[in-house]
């Protein structure tokens, strides 16, 4: 989209957002645990059972194939089905205020009982340090665009999922680079990562502020709970 072409657009705003209160009610914690074990478990199974796309393939490849398995959980499993209508990659979707159209974030899970026009947004990233695919990056053109709107603005919660390929873990690279002064203030963290205590994986929820305010009606998004899931690499012999 060209310079010109960005914008504000409030009808298109007012029309996703017609008959709506936003931010949408907070999700319960105890179903957000479901879906970020679900995510955690789809992509672990899916790199052991297709561990070469894992460990060298673009984060499209693994996107689709943890899209594919996602789905199929809405058959298998009970819970996922009573909380999950679909799984859709690249679904595009407005900004806050209408001025990117197009925006695609990587997956977009449509939860039964709410609203279609705001999905759970899930944007994922490889995370291999010594390919450049570092916490920077992971925050920079991930983190950052639920904290400006552009992702996750209706709701007040949102995910990331990383694809680890070199054993980095969330206390080890992520808390330590939000904890920077610098870098803590660019991302709005209002609070750490903290574990959520899902046995076995390594998922932990941020906080972040957003400045931004709602053209379709007066008001502040609030802040924005940002669930990291992070999954390692299968080791191929």
């Amino acid at each position: 989209m060209t310079q010109s072409q960005i914008h504000p657009r409030p009808d298109q705003v007012a029309e996703l957002t017609r008959g709506l209160s936003l931010p949408l009610p907070v999700l319960d914690p105890l179903h957000m645990k479901v879906i970020a074990s679900g995510l955690a478990l789809a992509a672990r199974s899916a790199s052991l059972d297709h561990p070469a796309i894992w460990t060298t393939g673009s984060e499209a490849e693994i996107n689709a194939i943890v899209e594919t398995r996602l789905n199929r959980l809405i058959d298998e499993d009970t819970r996922w089905n009573q909380l999950v209508d679909c799984v859709v990659r690249g679904k595009e979707t407005l900004s806050f205020d209408g001025s990117h159209l197009e925006t695609r974030p990587d997956l977009s899970i449509f939860l039964t009982g709410r609203s279609r026009a705001f999905p759970l947004v899930v944007e994922c990233k490889l995370i291999e340090v010594a390919a450049g695919k570092n916490e920077g990056l992971y925050c920079t053109n991930g983190l950052s665009r639920f904290v400006a709107g552009k992702y996750g603005w209706g709701g007040q919660e949102a995910m990331m999922l990383g694809y680890v390929r070199d054993g980095s873990t969330i206390d080890g690279l992520l808390v330590p680079y939000l904890t920077g002064a610098t870098t803590g203030t660019a991302f709005a963290t209002q609070q750490m990562p903290q574990a959520c205590g899902i046995a076995g994986h390594d998922i932990a929820a941020s906080l972040h502020g957003r400045s931004f305010m709602y053209i379709h009606a007066s008001g502040s998004p609030g802040a924005i709970a940002v669930w990291h899931i992070w999954v390692e690499a299968p080791v191929i012999n």
